[in-house]
């Protein structure tokens, strides 16, 4: 069916305008009755988050989602557009989308005045209507309401005072849409201002001239909780015109963090020809790590620890693992506890250190992270199974050196050496030991569980013997281990 392209046929079509926020309302009604998942791709939030979107959205309120880095507050925000109509029409040629049957601009009813029914429409799509700034303390009132144009009025022989001189800021240009301010707290006191003023009253003035406009704009806004005190603020004023503030979280349960991983790391590789596997375990282990580090109190907690961590964490073992195939020739590749440590750059960037921590150094830092984490997954799969023989080999002068550019197969030969390692480290596991590659990364994962529970060391080369100095506990925050001693380089 042709969409309207007049007025006329606007009118004759049956069409009625409705706001946003109703818009928005009738749409979410729609996909609630239908059982649709309402934000797609988005997980953890099923029982918290998601209810007070729905809540704020059905009761037509602008909205702030306050919390950390990496909690998915951007992605939320840019799927409302979901719940717009798939288009509108708007008076074609206005720069605020006008409403052809309610028109706020000058330009608007001047264009309905002068052409009536024949007043040309345009169609508008859903993502037209999605308007995004990021804030920041250079942001001004041109940006987000607009300014007064010297060259249209000198074009159309317009007093300065004229409306028809305005450039619109972003704003007014998000007219019948969404219009969303990242970081809030960024953006300066006065042109916070001006938002509430347009939120509420519909006004706002311009290089000394008052304006009209009375936008339809479902507005809303992401904030780090830190940003209240470390850069800024959100006003009085302009936080008591926003209807529901909706904290963020970071995953609650390991399960749902590998989930989100799974689901945003790019793992699936192509220009190689082998196989690469990644072991549950491995995908835990770099989950907690993530976990770990929330915890620790030498990493700043009002940063956060981003969920992009564990994804780009993922990201390079698998890279790793890639790069081991290249270098062996091998067809079926699994990533290993190798890989996580030579992941180690993708985790310094994403911790912003207390200064106690700044003292150990990100590095360090992250290697007692994987430590801890591969000791909390060990003990999972490991519980009630006797390493003992395994220990007393390495206690006895015995090590071990797994490089991760090593193949599998002459991993297997030095694994080989010690004593019950294999049959052990499999009896968690479905698979048989003739899976060479799975075999390996078991066995490593095996040594790093008694490492991090000090019962072998560990050290920079990746090398594990035996466990001759003392230690204080594993989630303490010293370790005094062969790490950095040089002893068995």
């Amino acid at each position: 069916m042709a969409l309207p392209r007049t007025l006329g046929e606007l009118k004759k079509s049956g069409y009625r305008s409705r706001s946003v926020k109703d818009e928005m309302r009738a749409n979410l009604l729609g996909k609630l009755r239908a059982g649709e998942r309402i934000f797609p791709g988005i997980i953890g939030y099923d029982e918290t988050v998601v209810p007070q979107i729905i809540n704020a959205i059905l009761a037509k309120h602008n909205m702030i989602l306050l919390g950390l880095r990496g909690q998915a507050k951007s992605r939320i925000i840019r799927q409302l557009v979901t719940l717009l109509d798939e288009r509108i029409p708007i008076i074609e040629g206005s720069e605020i989308n006008d409403d052809p049957l309610r028109p706020i601009s000058a330009y608007g009813r001047r264009m309905i005045e002068e052409m009536g029914d024949e007043t040309p429409i345009a169609w508008i799509e859903r993502d037209a209507r999605f308007v995004e700034k990021l804030a920041t303390p250079d942001v001004t009132i041109a940006d987000i309401i607009g300014d007064v144009d010297p060259i249209k009025a000198a074009k159309g022989g317009h007093v300065l005072s004229d409306e028809l001189t305005i450039h619109y800021g972003l704003l007014p240009r998000a007219n019948r849409g969404i219009f969303a301010i990242n970081e809030l707290p960024d953006l300066a006191g006065k042109i916070q201002v001006g938002l509430f003023n347009i939120m509420q009253e519909g006004d706002v003035q311009i290089k000394g001239y008052p304006v009209r406009l009375p936008l339809d704009v479902m507005m809303v806004f992401s904030a780090n909780p830190e940003d209240y005190t470390a850069r800024g603020k959100i006003i009085t004023p302009l936080k008591d015109r926003i209807g529901a503030e909706i904290m963020t979280h970071y995953p609650k349960e390991l399960q749902q963090a590998i989930e989100i991983t799974r689901q945003e790391a790019w793992t699936d590789r192509d220009g190689i020809e082998g196989e690469i596997i990644i072991p549950d375990f491995i995908r835990e282990i770099v989950e907690q790590i993530a976990f770990e580090a929330r915890d620790d109190q030498r990493i700043d907690k009002r940063s956060g620890v981003s969920q992009r961590m564990p994804i780009t964490v993922m990201e390079s073992v698998v890279s790793n693992a890639e790069r081991r195939a290249l270098l062996t020739g091998e067809e079926r590749i699994s990533a290993r506890i190798a890989d996580i440590y030579a992941a180690i750059p993708s985790m310094t960037g994403k911790m912003e250190l207390e200064y106690e921590g700044e003292q150990v150094g990100a590095t360090k830092i992250a290697k007692d992270l994987i430590k801890r984490a591969a000791g909390e997954i060990f003990e999972g799969y490991f519980v009630g199974i006797d390493f003992t023989k395994t220990v007393q080999w390495f206690d006895q002068g015995g090590t071990l050196r797994l490089s991760d550019t090593a193949s599998a197969e002459e991993c297997l030969l030095l694994i080989e050496e010690v004593p019950e390692l294999i049959e052990t480290a499999l009896v968690p596991f479905d698979f048989k030991r003739d899976d060479v590659a799975l075999t390996v990364a078991a066995c490593e994962f095996a040594l790093e569980g008694l490492y991090a529970h000090n019962k072998i060391s560990r050290n920079e080369e990746g090398g594990y013997a035996a466990a001759t100095k003392a230690r204080k506990d594993r989630r303490g925050m010293i370790y005094e281990d062969l790490t950095g001693t040089g002893r068995y380089s």
